[in-house]
């Protein structure tokens, strides 16, 4: 099957909201690889999707904030968590694309079983820093995250200066215009759809990188070459509709 056109504008949500959310000062960083790197990491039924015969690697730290049950207000305290993900790019057998978590990593506990349970997401629970420090030449954001199943030694640390809004290119739309998650279950695999307005990106100078969150899944070395994207975003608000079975 083709994949699906890739457009900024995402279809329209089928049946109810199950969730919204803000995603707020979020980094891009992003390796080149070849799709071969990373078949074994994807569901039943889906394949690594690519961009002029490549696929990525993404590594995104942000801040989530407000997350809903249905359109219903932000939960206090619980709905409002620092996120990174290893993310990888993916096309399902109907040709919808998506994207694949690897991991999702957040300071906040009690999301952790959660969501994993309502929608299978593979978040796990981590210590998590995020500052930012206001400079004339463009803001520095500080992104730090420690696994705590790896006994709290350091797992991941992003330092990015922020530039100024810029045109996406193409890659860029292949990386940000994505409308759902493809998710591996037990019964098979689903797809998580979301809309949200197009991002509005902007340039960003990665400062510094220490990782220990790609090689945790199983993408060692990966980080010991720098990055082919980095960009960044002040944020979207974004609305989750039900999962659904990614068809055979």
């Amino acid at each position: 099957m083709t994949p699906e056109p890739i457009t900024r504008h995402p279809p329209p949500l089928r049946g109810r909201v199950i969730s919204t959310q803000d995603w707020r000062d979020l980094t891009f960083v992003h390796w080149e690889v070849d799709p071969a790197l990373v078949e074994r990491f994807m569901p039943a039924g889906v394949r690594p999707d690519v961009h002029e015969d490549r696929t990525y690697v993404g590594l995104v730290p942000f801040r989530m904030v407000g997350v809903s049950v249905g359109r219903g207000p932000g939960i206090p305290y619980f709905g409002t968590f620092l996120e990174t993900n290893v993310r990888l790019y993916s096309v399902d057998r109907t040709g919808r694309r998506g994207v694949v978590f690897l991991s999702l990593d957040t300071d906040r506990a009690a999301a952790v079983p959660t969501i994993r349970a309502v929608i299978g997401a593979p978040y796990r629970w981590a210590r998590m820093r995020f500052t930012r420090d206001v400079r004339p030449d463009g803001d520095v954001l500080t992104y730090d995250a420690t696994l705590r199943r790896l006994g709290d030694r350091p797992a991941g640390r992003v330092v990015v200066r922020v530039g100024e809004v810029r045109e996406p290119t193409p890659v860029d739309d292949f990386l940000t215009a994505r409308w759902g998650a493809h998710v591996a279950r037990r019964r098979g695999t689903t797809f998580v759809p979301n809309t949200h307005e197009p991002w509005t990106l902007r340039d960003a100078e990665l400062l510094e990188l220490e990782d220990g969150l790609l090689a945790s899944v199983g993408l060692t070395g990966l980080a010991e070459r720098p990055p082919d994207l980095v960009a960044f975003s002040d944020g979207v608000h974004a609305e989750f509709g039900p999962p659904a079975r990614v068809g055979g």
